[in-house]
């Protein structure tokens, strides 16, 4: 061998002791870079961890006010809620929604409202008495009810006007707007002295089941609830009214967590499943 050729291979072993020591170098600045790395992610995740564990139950008290053809199904909602929620109590105020509307927009406690029509609920967003927008959570729609075994043998709306007496709501509750338009599209006129008023659709339906009259319009989930203390005659799809039913949080809630909480609720697999065995139909 040459001494040109002995200096190459002296030079290249010399080049690869360099390299090794690089490599090895590098190598342990990958190792530290990635060891700081992990005790980052795990001093990050322990806050995490300690935050869900230690935030707060949902606690306080709030006053739902809904429709009184949600009776039944926001009591059910209501029990399920605060058994999940044992430091939460709610107050259910049920009522006519345009009586009830009136009620907050004349300062009435509320930290929920769910009503049987939009109407009332724009009336309360146009007076900026909502906390952020309504939801529509479920639909209705009108039938009519009959004494037990339907003696004046109701087939249909046309029928009403041979009637002596028909239970309809006021005509600020949204069941008696309902009906109303049912009845005007269908070209029906009733006699007003043979017309008998409830305050809301609950005393509609009483009206009929307690015999002060011969027939009504009510909702379909009302009848439901008479069970068989009325016979039901469906109102066509062509000539029946839907009812959208909205949701929303009061403004100036002193509970807003528990108000948002049970909004959501309203709307989870569990609420539906409440609503849709009532005879309501989801949006």
């Amino acid at each position: 061998m040459n001494a040109r050729n002995h200096r190459e291979t002296r030079g290249d072993r010399s080049g690869r002791k360099t390299s090794v020591a690089t490599l090895v170098l590098a190598l342990g600045l990958v190792a530290m870079l990635l060891a700081g790395c992990s005790k980052d992610s795990d001093g990050g995740a322990a806050p995490a961890t300690t935050a869900a564990s230690s935030s707060a139950p949902l606690s306080g008290k709030i006053t739902v006010s809904a429709a009184a053809s949600l009776t039944e199904v926001f009591t059910g909602i209501r029990d399920r809620f605060v058994t999940m929620h044992p430091d939460v109590k709610i107050d259910l105020n049920f009522g006519s929604s345009g009586a009830l509307a009136a009620q907050i927009e004349g300062g009435a406690p509320a930290d929920v409202v769910a009503f049987a029509n939009t109407d009332s609920m724009d009336r309360l967003s146009s007076a900026h008495l909502l906390d952020g927008s309504p939801t529509v959570f479920a639909r209705n729609r009108l039938v009519i009810v009959t004494k037990p075994g339907n003696p004046h043998k109701v087939k249909g709306l046309a029928d009403l006007a041979d009637l002596d007496f028909v239970a309809l709501c006021v005509d600020t509750a949204p069941c008696g707007q309902y009906a109303e338009q049912a009845l005007g599209d269908a070209h029906i006129e009733l006699s007003t002295d043979r017309i008998h008023r409830g305050d809301d659709v609950r005393a509609t339906l009483a009206a009929v089941s307690q015999g002060d009259a011969d027939a009504g319009i009510v909702y379909a989930t009302d009848a439901v609830v008479a069970g068989d203390q009325v016979d039901t005659v469906e109102i066509p799809e062509a000539d029946n009214v839907i009812a959208d039913y909205p949701i929303a949080v009061v403004k100036g809630t002193s509970h807003r967590d528990v108000a948002r909480d049970f909004v959501k609720f309203v709307q989870s697999d569990a609420g539906d499943i409440v609503l849709q065995k009532a005879g309501f139909v989801l949006p």
